[in-house]
Order: structure tokens, then C-alpha cells, then sequence
């Protein structure tokens, strides 16, 4: 079962647009901040920690694709749960479910969703402008509870 993370988010006046609501490039910097806090919940340290510790220059994204179900408003409070689904040689997938309150308190109503595929790269010793993928240590595997 891979290690899931969930954090409360509360929308902001700026990520809406004229008609109040999410505007939808402002759901992929939440579901990136996500993946961010993802990473740091399972490894135990933050993203300037982690990519000193495993010596990476990012884990930038190389596809997307989002599904947008309700809209989301200006206040409300919603929760982005998220979770590795894949992890290939250097590659892994992240799905992202954003959960507004449903009519009841305790039920949450899925409002969208996000799907990634990132790369952990390094430095290119040849041509250090350049990035390269690297494989995924077995211990951030096993983190992920992807080993």
C-alpha cells in the first residue's frame, strides 16, 4: 500500500477568478505544492533537505492531466490527499484527490483530481545546464511504500 499524505488547503481570494471560482492553472500549483509535501511527509524532511540528502536537482514534471468535477470558491477549506501510484527506474506517478466537504460535516465530495508523472533527475556531469533521470533510490521506494 503506498504511503498516502493529506493537507488541508484553504482557497484564497487569489486563486480565483472573475466569476469567483478556482481558476484552473491555480489547482496545478496546489497539486504540485502537494506532491512537495507529499514527498516531505514520507521521507521525513523538506524539498531543500531532500534534494541535498539524495544530491537531485528536482523531480520536475514531464506529463499531466486533471479532472475538474466542483467547482471550488474563494474560503472554502478543502483537503488534497495524495499518493505515489508508480514508481518506474526514474520515473514516478502521483495521483491527487481534492476533496471539498460534502452536506454532512465528516463526507467528503470529490471536486477534482490530478494526475502526474515527475522524473528524478540530476545534474548532466557532461553538460550541467542539462537535467538527466536517475534512478529512484530503493530506500525512497520503500518510503513511498512502493518497494
Amino acid at each position: 500500500m503506498s504511503f498516502v499524505n493529506r493537507r488541508s488547503v484553504t482557497i484564497e481570494w487569489g486563486d480565483c477568478d472573475a466569476a469567483g471560482i478556482v481558476f484552473y492553472p491555480r489547482y496545478f500549483a496546489m497539486f504540485d505544492w502537494s506532491t512537495a509535501s507529499l514527498l516531505a511527509a514520507a521521507l521525513g524532511i523538506g524539498k531543500p533537505d531532500y534534494l541535498r540528502h539524495w544530491n537531485i536537482a528536482g523531480i520536475p514534471m514531464v506529463d499531466t492531466r486533471a479532472r475538474f468535477l466542483l467547482p471550488a470558491s474563494f474560503g472554502d477549506e478543502v483537503v488534497i490527499e495524495s499518493r505515489v501510484t508508480e514508481i518506474g527506474r526514474s520515473s514516478f506517478s502521483v495521483h491527487h484527490r481534492l476533496l471539498k466537504r460534502g452536506e454532512a460535516a465528516q463526507d467528503e465530495v470529490l471536486g477534482a483530481e490530478c494526475w502526474e508523472k515527475r522524473v528524478w533527475s540530476v545534474r548532466d556531469p557532461s553538460d550541467p545546464a542539462r537535467l538527466r533521470g536517475a534512478p529512484v533510490p530503493a530506500e525512497v521506494r520503500r518510503m513511498l511504500g512502493c518497494a
